[in-house]
């Protein structure tokens, strides 16, 4: 078969990609290749269905900008189709005076970034939230949660409506450029397209390995693990519980999130994941941890990195420690409460140097675009995410 388009992964960031070139070029001959057997199988469908405002990011920059779009365009999208999402705000809240201080920039931040924020004394926190314990908080009105894969199988009806192709079980195992295009072996079959779009998430990197593309980095797993608590506490919080960013921490921390399904998951902390796609605790994949193992980015980050990865593996191990870190907002949070664990994974863009990518990563060629790395919030993000995809592709044709 041959194509105009060929897009590789079926998560989210793919999905919007594909829904873009479609935008673009409409009647071009499309088709989403998925190696799983459905869609948003790994980070499109193991995240905290946030839809998140954007108050992080620094002013002016393309995160800040694409989260406040995606926001937007996330909501419009789930109300055209009937999704179902919540507007419920977030509070982020301080639990100590250095926090506080840290709090007051991030309210700066948020109002150079055009986001609605409102400063809460302890007392205006604990009469919105009786169960959470801080010295003050941040509220963010526009914070939103969703089920990103019922957006993701949305995605998927525009794309055949609109005459494109999903192929799922299609895992690539060959990828050839000349000068007419990219010819790909996937699953029994071989195809051609005249572009490839590569958006394969925690195999982005083999893919351009596969590919022929030069890259400086490589994928590492880091394992987001929670637990959900029971369904008798699922309504003591009516916001995010969100804490605070530490800039000496390269992850955000544990929080309280309440999920679209009415229930609520506390966590998660950030420890290395041994193995790519590997969901339950105890995974490990030795083909994983040999190519972590032969790339030196990867010792030379852990150097950088060994305190917090230590406390972090101690809160996968104990519960009690665990515990302690989500008393800092809820002090009657019991063991008992941290019920059915989960976990997420997180393809960590990591440099040669061991420095980690926190931007987008692209690798492009005549005929090929490679995302190397889509940034949290990519889910938020996702829609202008890939419109940017396609203008980038385009315009370097």
């Amino acid at each position: 078969m041959t194509y105009d388009y060929c897009v590789i992964g079926g998560g989210i960031v793919g999905l919007a990609t594909a829904m873009a070139l479609q935008e673009r070029e409409p009647g071009a001959r499309l088709v989403v290749l998925e190696k799983e057997a459905g869609l948003a199988r790994h980070q499109s469908g193991h995240n905290s269905g946030v839809i998140h405002a954007g108050i992080y990011y620094q002013p002016g920059s393309l995160k800040a900008r694409l989260c406040r779009a995606g926001a937007e365009a996330t909501k419009a999208f789930c109300t055209e189709y009937r999704i179902p999402f919540e507007t419920c705000g977030k509070l982020v809240v301080a639990t100590s005076p250095a926090e506080l201080r840290r709090m007051e920039a991030l309210e700066e931040r948020a109002g150079q970034n055009g986001i609605d924020v409102r400063r809460l004394d302890r007392a205006e926190l604990n009469r919105a939230e009786p169960a959470v314990s801080g010295l003050g908080a941040l509220l963010v009105p526009a914070t939103g949660i969703v089920d990103y894969a019922k957006v993701c199988a949305a995605m998927a009806a525009r794309i055949l409506e609109r005459g494109g192709t999903i192929r799922t079980g299609a895992r690539v195992t060959a990828i050839c450029e000349d000068e007419r295009g990219v010819r790909l072996a996937a699953g029994v079959d071989t195809l051609r397209a005249g572009r490839l779009v590569a958006c394969a998430g925690l195999q982005s990197d083999r893919i351009a390995l596969m590919a022929g593309v030069p890259i400086e980095h490589r994928i590492v797993p880091f394992r987001g693990e929670y637990y959900t608590l029971p369904p008798a506490r699922a309504k003591i919080v009516r916001h995010l519980i969100y804490p605070v960013p530490d800039p000496d921490l390269p992850f955000l921390g544990i929080h309280l999130t309440r999920t679209i399904d009415g229930g609520v998951t506390v966590g998660p902390n950030a420890v290395l994941g041994l193995s790519r796609e590997g969901y339950a605790k105890g995974s490990a994949r030795p083909g994983d941890m040999a190519d972590m193992a032969a790339f030196a980015g990867f010792w030379r980050m852990a150097c950088r990195n060994w305190r917090s990865a230590l406390s972090e593996f101690g809160n996968s191990v104990s519960r009690s420690r665990y515990l302690k870190e989500c008393r800092k907002y809820w002090p009657e949070l019991g063991i008992a409460d941290l019920g059915r664990p989960g976990a997420g994974i997180r393809a960590q863009a990591v440099m040669r140097d061991g420095t980690l990518v926190h931007d987008f990563l692209f690798k492009e060629t005549d005929r090929m675009l490679h995302v190397c790395n889509a940034p949290s919030p990519a889910a938020t993000s996702s829609i202008p995410i890939g419109r940017m995809i396609v203008d980038r592709l385009l315009g370097a044709a």
